[in-house]
Formats: structure tokens, C-alpha cells, sequence
């Protein structure tokens, strides 16, 4: 038999990458071996590829091929172009945190005027002080996968949030991540911690200035929420046509906590939400809902990895895929109930709707069970839009396109609603009806 070594071809571009990098690169010391350990990491398996089971319907090394250079400091006229993109995307009345190219912009975020019981600051002002030696853990994840370890060995920047103990937020934050840049990689980290007792929203948008072309992004958010909280994240991901977005999410969630995400993915060649979280407190409630709206050909993963580690918690998990064109949405996700974790509750459901006979769904929901008393299940759909349905929308005078789109409302409309906050639930609902619009 003979064996052949596969060639990384990310390997000399990302080394590159990583070495001009260095003088750009926050912390000393500690921090600086982290990085290097996490990188050789990442250049064991480069980048992840179809023979990664967590990667097989994503082939990053047939749909990227390469890691880019690092994108460049922002200077006034990216932060000019910034600027004008955050426009479209604030929030009224909501905390901007801003991102440009991976680096916090101080002039464009509203540091001096968050709400009271929220402190942030920068992770590049927190990696380099001279106490570093005990903050590279801020880089560190128990999670294993290459891009999570290249993200730790290339991240510039990020927010580091805190929400006291009680505080409870009547606005959302927004941390807004805008691209500037052309064929360039941006690579940020950022940390939120909730405390006990505390209630707070964050909105997290991702969406390209004027300029910005075939950039990747490689965002992190590492996040904890405490015991007897309340934190609803909602992510809009709105990327430029050609870019790739790889976005990695850590949640731990405390007893008696509740925890709501929900994402939407709309722009972007390739994208790829993998969020892993940790019920750790016992009595937690975890709600994710996801919704890929997607044409042409672009590519959107959603993967999750749900762990019940303590007994008597409850996760929900509702994805929706509306596919056009020769569009490719993937869902995989995966529970995991602990042999203590009894009394567990957990529910997954993937549906896709395919609007195109070109269009592909792969949806792999997994239950890893190793506890006796508990109530768990998964389910999996695929199908076109109901002939009867449209021919009774027609029947009453609407055009094709017309009666398309209150379907394809409808069919998502059950994921959206699951937003509490009707100002952030309306917003979401535009963003879906753009897309309906642009298809029309």
C-alpha cells in the first residue's frame, strides 16, 4: 500500500502571515508563548479540511485555499469609510462597541458613555500591561479546532466587557465589526462577562464599508454568563458578497441562568457560525435559533455543541435555511448529556427550504447520551415551498415572487419571533425581507 502526505497549502501563507504579524501583535511573555504554541496548533492540521469531521461539509482548504496577510492598522480613511457603514447598522440608543479591521476604533464606540454597571476595555490595553504574565489566559479556550488556534495566535484587538453583579441593562450593547480592507485577514477576541443577577441584550453585526472585497474575518467571543442571569445575544452577519467569515462563540452558563441566541446569516461567500456551550449551573435554560439566508453561492455552517454538564437544565435548538440559486447551508449540531447531567431536557429541530433544485442542505444532528433520566430528541427537514399553498396565493391575485415571499416569511418567522425585544425583533425582520426583496 502506498501512502501519500496531503500538502498543506495554507502552511506557507499562514506562516507568513504569523511572522509579519509579530510587531502588531499585543503581549509579552506569557501571552507571546500562548500565541506561538497556539499557532504551531493550527499548522499541525492547517486549515480544516473535509477528513475533519466537524469540518466535512465546510473545506476551508477547498473553499479559501489560503490564509491572507494581516489587514493594517485602520487610518482615517478607513475610519472615514467605517464610519459612514456603521450608519446603516446602529442601533438607537444602543452602546456601540466598533471594530475596524479587527481593531477597536475608541472615536467611533461609545466607551465614555455606557451604562452605568458596565465597565470595557480594550484586550490590547489588557495584553499589554506589565502584569501580563497572568492575562494569557484570555487567549486560551478548552475547545480544540485549527481556526479557534489561529484566531488565538493572530488576535489584534478586542473588547473585554464586564456587567456587574445586579446590573440591569435597559439598552442593548452593539459590538459592530466593520471591514474596510481588500484581501486581507482580520482577527479579533473579545470577552463578556454577565454577572449574577444581571439582565443585559448584546447585538453583534458584522457588515463591510465601501472598498472592502474577498476579505476573511476570524472573530472570537468568549463569554460567561453568571448564576440567575439573563443575556440575549442576536447576531446579524452581513458581510460583503466575496468575503469569508469564521466566527467562533464560547458560552459557560451559571444555575438558574437563562441564555438566548440567535443568529442570521445573509451575506458572505462563506460563513461559518461554531458556537460550543457549557451548561454549567444547574436549573439553566439555553434557546438558539438560526436562520441562513442564502443565494448564488454562497456557503453558510451553523454549528453548535451543547454540553449538559450539570443535572436539571433545559437547551432548545431551532434553525431555519431558506437556499436560492446553488446556495449550500449546513446545520450540524450536537447535545451532550453528561453521566450526572440527570433530569436533562433537550430539543434540536433543522429545517431547510430549497427555493432551487441546485440549491443543498446538509443537516447532521447528533445526541450524545451517557445519563438514563432524561427527555431528548432531534429532527431534520428538507423540502420546495407547498404547491397548494403557493396555487392558493396566486388564486387570489398575487404575483409568484409576492406569494413566494410570504412563505419564505412564514417558514422563518417562527425562529425570529423567538426575540424578546420587539424594537431588535423588527430590526431582524427587515434585514429578512432586504434579502426577500433583493431575490425578487
Amino acid at each position: 500500500m502506498n501512502v501519500a502526505l496531503v500538502k498543506n497549502d495554507s502552511g506557507p501563507a499562514a506562516s507568513s502571515a504569523f511572522a509579519a504579524a509579530q510587531g502588531r501583535l499585543p503581549g509579552a511573555g506569557k501571552v507571546a508563548e500562548i500565541r506561538r504554541e497556539a499557532f504551531a496548533a493550527f499548522e499541525r492540521t492547517g486549515l480544516p479540511h473535509r477528513r475533519i469531521e466537524e469540518w466535512k461539509y465546510t473545506d476551508l482548504r477547498a473553499l479559501v485555499r489560503e490564509v491572507l496577510p494581516l489587514a493594517g492598522a485602520p487610518e482615517a480613511a478607513a475610519l472615514a469609510k467605517a464610519k459612514a457603514a456603521i450608519a446603516s447598522v446602529a442601533i438607537e440608543g444602543a452602546a456601540k462597541l466598533v471594530l475596524v479591521d479587527g481593531v477597536v476604533a475608541t472615536d467611533l464606540s461609545d466607551l465614555a458613555a455606557l451604562p452605568a454597571g458596565v465597565t470595557v476595555r480594550t484586550l490590547r490595553a489588557v495584553l499589554d500591561e506589565q502584569s501580563n504574565e497572568a492575562r494569557g489566559d484570555l487567549l486560551l479556550t478548552k475547545a480544540s479546532d485549527p481556526m479557534l488556534s489561529l484566531n488565538a495566535a493572530l488576535a489584534t484587538d478586542g473588547v473585554v466587557v464586564t456587567v456587574a453583579d445586579g446590573a440591569q441593562l435597559s439598552a442593548p450593547l452593539h459590538l459592530i465589526h466593520v471591514a474596510t480592507a481588500a484581501k486581507a485577514a482580520r482577527y479579533s477576541r473579545s470577552h463578556v462577562k454577565v454577572g449574577q443577577g444581571a439582565r443585559a441584550t448584546l447585538v453583534e453585526t458584522s457588515v463591510a464599508a465601501d472598498g472592502a472585497a474577498a476579505y476573511q474575518a476570524n472573530d472570537t467571543a468568549v463569554i460567561w454568563v453568571g448564576d440567575g442571569a439573563q443575556l440575549s445575544h442576536i447576531r446579524l452577519m452581513r458581510d460583503a458578497a466575496d468575503a469569508v467569515n469564521i466566527s467562533s462563540e464560547l458560552f459557560t452558563v451559571g444555575a438558574k441562568s437563562k441564555l438566548s441566541l440567535f443568529n442570521m446569516t445573509s451575506g458572505g461567500a462563506v460563513s461559518r457560525l461554531q458556537a460550543f456551550f457549557t451548561l454549567a449551573g444547574e436549573a439553566s435554560e439555553l434557546i438558539v435559533n438560526g436562520v441562513n439566508l442564502l443565494r448564488d453561492k454562497q456557503h453558510g455552517d451553523m454549528t453548535l455543541v451543547v454540553d449538559h454538564a450539570v443535572p436539571g437544565c433545559t437547551s432548545r435548538e431551532n434553525f431555519r435555511a431558506v437556499l436560492d440559486d446553488r446556495a449550500h447551508s449546513v446545520f450540524q449540531g450536537r447535545i451532550i448529556v453528561r453521566q450526572d447531567a440527570q433530569q436533562t431536557d433537550g430539543k434540536m429541530m433543522t429545517r431547510a427550504l430549497l427555493l432551487s433544485d441546485e440549491a443543498e442542505a446538509d443537516s447532521k444532528p447528533e445526541l450524545e447520551i451517557f445519563a438514563d433520566d432524561v427527555s431528548c430528541g432531534h429532527g431534520a427537514t428538507a423540502g420546495a415551498l407547498d404547491d397548494s399553498l403557493l396555487f392558493y396565493l396566486r388564486a387570489r391575485g398575487l404575483p409568484e415572487k409576492q406569494a413566494q415571499a410570504l412563505l419564505i416569511q412564514a417558514f422563518v418567522g417562527e425562529a425570529i419571533e423567538a426575540i424578546e425585544d420587539d424594537g431588535l425583533r423588527e430590526r431582524v425582520i427587515a434585514a429578512a425581507q432586504d434579502w426577500l426583496e433583493a431575490r425578487a
